[in-house]
């Protein structure tokens, strides 16, 4: 599946590339940006990111009355939400899911830890809130690049009852190679992104990404 096929997958919603999610991306990419500054631009690239994430959360009718007497037919959410951070850099897309849901929210934690030399990912902890099975789930994790760690996280939710359908990946930047790994492994899912990058170093990081996304967002280079 080429890059562009990807942006047409029903499954598959990206930001639009206007002014100013292109402004804000730079600034995330730019290998000058400090941290605080970098911090601050996740959090506004986030906002406009859980835009699209709960775009896909259903809601109920509701009628309200406005100051000028007149009646409005709106809506309103009542979902069970439950997001679930990968940690340590999932934590970073808290905050704009807090602020953006309405509904009935909740969150729990995956800390899946990647091998530097093979890749390959290995759960530490997880905790989720109860009766995760019955909630929309939406996995935080800012970068996808071999989709293994990704894959392992959905895979233990679905282990705990979540159906695959029910759940939402919302991050920032995904390489190719990992979102067809994860639109192969779980066709039902949905996936909200704000970049699709095209290629892959050779230590399997996203190129041209942005470096170690936890590292630039606490400062901790």
């Amino acid at each position: 599946m080429t890059t562009a096929e990807m942006t047409t997958d029903s499954h598959v919603k990206v930001l639009p590339p206007n002014g100013y999610i292109t402004a804000l991306m730079t600034t995330l990419r730019d290998s000058n940006t400090e941290s605080d500054r970098f911090a601050d631009t996740v959090h506004r690239l986030a906002a406009q990111l859980m835009v699209l994430v709960l775009d896909l959360i259903p809601t109920e009718p509701l009628r309200v009355l406005t100051p000028t007497g007149a009646y409005f037919e709106g809506a309103t959410h009542k979902a069970e939400v439950c997001g679930v951070s990968i940690l340590r850099a999932g934590g970073s897309l808290e905050p704009s899911l807090r602020h953006a849901y309405t509904g009935p929210l909740s969150f729990g934690k995956i800390l899946i830890q990647r091998n530097e030399e093979t890749s390959q990912p290995k759960h530490i902890y997880s905790k989720f809130p109860p009766n995760l099975a019955q909630k929309t789930v939406v996995i935080l994790e800012p970068m996808v690049a071999t989709g293994g760690s990704a894959s392992m996280a959905v895979e233990k939710l679905m282990a705990e009852g979540v159906p695959e359908d029910k759940i939402i990946f919302a991050n920032l930047i995904a390489s190719k190679q990992g979102l067809q790994v994860l639109r192969s492994r779980f066709p039902t899912m949905h996936v909200v992104t704000a970049a699709i990058d095209s290629d892959m170093t050779a230590s399997n990081h996203i190129s041209p990404g942005l470096g170690d996304f936890g590292d630039r967002f606490d400062g901790t280079l």
